[in-house]
């Protein structure tokens, strides 16, 4: 009586840790049993291995078979492990080779007629398993995907059969090609925008240094549309950022073709998202949007109507890139280093300040509407703009403004500069910058020092207002931030109506 062993993975946060598949086939009476704290759709795995076998014309041997999930007291989740179950039965019958075996790890779902399924976490456990000198057996559709961790020797089987019949030499599967690149989605131009030069300016600003950014303004006024706009200022993700997003969309089973992504994530959430939904969570601990948003933008519409719980669920985040989601039996850590773009009314009904239109309630009705975002995540905030409305006068014959393109090329060298800066383990971008990596002249520092008391700024204000002027500088091509690179940041500190 002897014990079969297959590798897999399980997944804390986008960390593959290893799991060993053991099998035992011993006397006794007939039984299937799974054991090593598996969640509701391993125990399930059972039904479908049974049937894939079925299918393929074998059958489990009339005695007691016992799978042990190990390490025993890490939760195992998801349906990734019937392919290594699998695997490790038909090893402990003699079917496939264990020698063969024991230099690849496995994960995919079976079908019951023992095709095989695409599952999550393909890249990063592919990674993983090179990292442990091991190969990779997974699905035929994830092959180029598990193809990116480049050292790891893949087999991308259509089904179970497929694999049997390569591992007994009737049959060779082809290692398959890295998946590409994803192809970048289509974007509106700023060159639309008319007139709001103001509001274009603040973006861009934002766009260079990775600046968090809330527009403020009546319903219609155009916030929605410069927040639109945004995404086509980015430069393309650095290839560490391009691995370290695409591992994070690949856990949350969002790798489409195994492609991997070369531009930022852009999220939109609507504002009824649950706190689980935007910081991670849920029963699979799976990332939420502020980790798919990460490296990217997450766009928040109408701000004030999101739960009170779950915008303070994003406070942590801001400032420390990371969310950590608390479970019982463990904790699970995603990046979740986002630029955070919101837009909001002034008011209930959306037009405070307007004498001709606003209700009878004014201003309380601001007070009470502005009250559902906390100071401490306001303070949050580098840039905060109020979006008057264009008349339509100056709509229809306002001439275009510049293109994407053009402003995208000043923000992708003031990217250059703050990554040489910061050289290949520094900062990506300003919105990151430590306060003594800034380079101050000294009339621009006294100015700031000034208006932090004036202001009553905090010193994460203070500093904020300082990265906001180094992008300012970088965009004009300034070795250090200048007075007038300072002055033009304070003027974007929050100034929401009716509130100091």
């Amino acid at each position: 009586m002897s014990i079969a062993r297959v590798r897999s993975f399980a997944f804390s946060g986008i960390e593959a840790v290893p799991v060993e598949v053991q099998v035992q086939i011993a006397p006794g009476l007939p039984a299937f049993l799974v054991v090593g704290l598996p969640d509701k759709a391993v125990g399930e795995a059972r039904e479908r291995v049974r049937a894939a076998l079925t299918a393929m014309g074998l059958s489990l041997p009339p005695r007691r078979v016992l799978i042990n999930l190990a390490p025993a007291d890490l939760l195992k989740e998801g349906s990734h492990f019937d392919l290594p179950i699998a695997v490790a039965v038909l090893v402990a019958m003699e079917v496939l080779p264990a020698d063969d075996l024991a230099e690849f790890a496995a994960l995919g779902e079976l079908s019951l007629d023992g095709g095989l399924n695409p599952v999550a976490g393909v890249l990063p456990a592919a990674i993983a398993a090179a990292g442990l000198g091991l190969g990779l057996i997974c699905p035929a559709a994830q092959g180029g995907e598990a193809a990116w961790s480049g050292d790891a020797a893949v087999l991308a089987p259509p089904d179970l059969l497929a694999l049997i019949n390569h591992f007994r030499g009737t049959q060779v599967l082809t290692p398959p090609e890295p998946g590409g690149l994803a192809e970048a989605p289509a974007v509106a131009d700023l060159a639309e925008v008319r007139g709001m030069e103001t509001a274009k300016r603040a973006l861009e600003i934002a766009a260079a240094g990775g600046h968090n950014l809330l527009l403020i303004g009546p319903p219609g006024a155009g916030k929605s549309m410069l927040a639109a706009r945004l995404p086509g200022l980015l430069p393309d993700l650095a290839p560490r950022e391009a691995l370290e997003v695409s591992m994070i969309h690949s856990v949350a089973g969002m790798l489409v073709e195994g492609r991997l992504l070369r531009r930022p994530p852009y999220r939109e959430p609507h504002h009824g998202a649950s706190q689980a939904a935007l910081a991670g969570g849920g029963n699979r601990a799976k990332p939420g949007e502020v980790s798919l948003a990460h490296r990217g933008v997450l766009f928040l519409d109408e701000l004030p109507e999101f739960p009170r719980a779950a915008l303070e669920a994003l406070r942590q985040p801001m400032e420390a890139g990371r969310t950590t989601i608390a479970r019982a039996m463990a904790h699970v850590t995603y990046p979740a280093r986002f630029q955070l773009v919101a837009a909001m009314n002034p008011c209930r009904c959306g037009h405070l300040g307007d004498a001709s239109r606003e209700c009878g309630r004014a201003p309380r009705c601001g007070e009470e509407y502005q009250s559902r975002i906390s100071g401490p995540l306001l303070d949050r905030i580098d840039l905060t703009l109020e979006v008057r409305p264009v008349a339509p006068a100056e709509l229809s014959r306002a001439p275009a403004g510049e293109a994407s393109l053009i402003v995208a090329a000043r923000v992708a060298r003031a990217r250059a500069a703050q990554r040489g800066r910061g050289g290949d383990s520094g900062p990506m971008t300003n919105a990151e910058a430590e306060i003594g990596a800034l380079a101050v002249q000294p009339e621009a520092r006294a100015l700031a020092e000034q208006a932090a008391d004036r202001l009553r700024l905090s010193p994460r204000g203070f500093t904020r207002t300082l990265r906001v002027a180094r992008s300012i500088a970088d965009l004009a091509g300034a070795a250090a931030i200048r007075r007038q690179d300072v002055a033009e940041a304070l003027a974007y500190r929050h100034r929401m109506p009716g509130r100091t």
